[in-house]
């Protein structure tokens, strides 16, 4: 398989790459984009920084492509939605950079507290002004972050270790973590964002950059703060809005600021930031160190082969990720989420309005986000056949107008695990499957098919049969499938009230030809009959 290195990572990254086998590694750094469109045509995988771009258009002629990987933190300069629509996984490496952007706040933050910038130039144009450049001490003062992820977590650690309170506001974050990290409130339990604002000395931001985000910290934020509150960002431009922030400095509302990101960049030369003197800038540095560029370089060309040599899959930004050992878990529930899917596909019309998924027992502790994907895909497969993977499960669902719906109840279950996959026909008819994993070899298994208990393996070709509960159907049935040279491996019976209707499973071991087909389906006491494909 072919690795595109688009643009320019550690060496350590490529030299890796080149070490492992079945691997043909091309180094293309500086390509104009009609270049990119040429070299993607045969290749697997492409490994980016920030300066290529990963278009619609250099997705729809990379054919073979599974994954791009980013060798930093935003994917920004890679189009995600075109990526999921065609199912290749986008990736990143959040966690290589979190030391060396968490540094660099905290230099941010003590160039806030004392103006060490501003003196040093002062003292290269051959002044010694003392008095103009006094600061403050972090010692006993409150900092709040806004964003207690993996790098808020890290600048909280060194706040506490110069003597700060910390005080988070994050609504995602857990109070469990929260405690763990020493830090007061976080989420509705904790203070409000308001609340920070209010109390903060210096705050610093650490959020990704949405429409929730966004503008975070403008006029009305800024007004709530301390007077004199210092503020500091190198998470990402436009959390803070600018115009909002010179208006603060400019009147003494913020004392002093720190950033690494912009609204846009790179900064423009006339930005009324550059000549603030209580202003520290750093053109995004956040990751600038060599043992970050180093380690990202690594952290994505291991996440590139493991992807494609194992399906492997960390820090995916456009699908669940789920690295070896989650995988070793919830590997029997993928096998039996992709069947089951496949199975209430089969026995349904073709035409479907809702695909419902309902998980009872220890699955409902477990993180279900890839086990609800291989249903999806399960259920997709004989519709899209060989377009539809993990990734695009859910837009090619979406785009069939089909709405999915995933509950994980609470309630008493005869199974210690159990997955019902459901769909709902256009006329409001309900079609579904249940099935567990037995034994310890945890075996897939079917247990239910249409409100009938059944018990049959989740494996090969089904016969599924809705009759007349009446004495010798099990014989005609065999008989039938004896004649068309069919073995039957095995079979379940149900039935929900004696001499109604009944249901057969029978496994088989190849399926009978179109004249023993058509045969059964005109049997007169058959009123349905599906072969399915496992």
């Amino acid at each position: 398989m072919k690795i595109l290195v688009a643009d320019k990572i550690s060496a350590k990254g490529v030299a890796y790459l080149r070490e492992q086998p079945g691997y043909a590694v091309v180094e293309a750094y500086g390509s104009t984009p009609e270049q990119v469109l040429e070299l993607v045509k045969d290749v697997h995988a492409i490994a980016v920084r920030s300066e290529t771009k990963i278009t619609r258009e250099v997705l729809a002629a990379a054919p073979l492509l599974k994954v791009v990987g980013r060798a930093g933190v935003g994917v920004d300069n890679v189009d995600v939605e075109a990526a999921t629509e065609r199912g290749v996984v986008v990736m990143n490496t959040p966690s290589g950079n979190t030391i060396a952007t968490a540094e660099l706040t905290f230099t941010h933050l003590l160039c806030g507290a004392r103006p060490v910038p501003q003196a040093a130039g002062s003292m290269k144009a051959g002044k010694w002004d003392r008095k103009a450049f006094a600061g403050v001490e972090l010692f006993r003062k409150t900092l709040g972050i806004v964003g207690m992820g993996r790098i808020g977590g890290e600048v909280a650690k060194r706040a506490q270790a110069f003597g700060m309170r910390v005080v988070a506001y994050d609504p995602y974050l857990a109070p469990s973590r929260a405690k763990a990290l020493q830090v007061e409130g976080v989420s509705l339990e904790g203070v409000s964002l308001d609340e920070l604002l209010e109390q903060s000395d210096f705050i610093t931001v650490h959020m990704p950059l949405t429409d929730d985000t966004k503008y975070m910290i403008d006029e009305a934020a800024l007004a709530k703060c301390k007077s004199g509150v210092r503020l500091f960002n190198c998470a990402r431009g436009g959390i803070i809005k600018e115009t909002a922030l010179i208006a603060a400095l400019k009147s003494g509302q913020v004392a002093a600021a720190g950033l690494d990101v912009y609204e846009e960049e790179p900064l423009a030369e006339d930005s009324e930031l550059r000549s603030l003197p209580s202003v520290s800038l750093t053109p995004h540095l956040g990751a600038s160190t060599a043992e970050a560029q180093a380690a990202v370089g690594v952290e994505i060309t291991e996440q590139i082969t493991e992807v494609l040599s194992h399906g492997v899959i960390r820090n995916a930004v456009n699908m669940p990720s789920i690295d070896g050992a989650a995988l070793k878990v919830l590997g029997p529930y993928l096998d039996l989420g992709t069947k089951l899917g496949t199975l209430v596909q089969q026995i349904a019309p073709a035409q479907v309005a809702a695909l419902n998924i309902t998980y009872w027992g220890k699955i409902v502790d477990l993180d279900a986000n890839a086990v609800t994907r291989a249903i999806q895909r399960g259920f997709l497969r004989r519709i899209c056949a060989d377009d539809v993977n993990d990734v695009n499960a859910p837009y090619l669902l979406k785009s069939l107008g089909i709405e999915a719906q995933v509950t994980k109840s609470n309630s008493d279950s005869d199974y210690t695990d159990l997955i019902q996959v459901e769909v709902i026909d256009p006329q409001g008819e309900s079609h579904r499957a249940l099935g567990t994993l037995m034994g310890k070899a945890q075996d897939p298994r079917v247990v239910g098919i249409n409100g009938r208990e059944v018990e049959v393996a989740a494996d090969g070709k089904l016969l599924v049969l809705e009759n007349l509960d009446q004495p010798g159907m099990v014989g005609e049935v065999g008989s039938l499938l004896g004649r068309a040279g069919v073995n039957i491996a095995d079979m379940s019976l149900s039935r929900l009230v004696q001499g109604e209707t009944a249901y057969m499973v029978v496994r088989v071991d190849s399926e009978p030809g179109a004249a023993a087909c058509d045969e059964i389906k005109a049997h007169p006491k058959i009123n349905l009959a599906k072969f399915v494909h496992l």
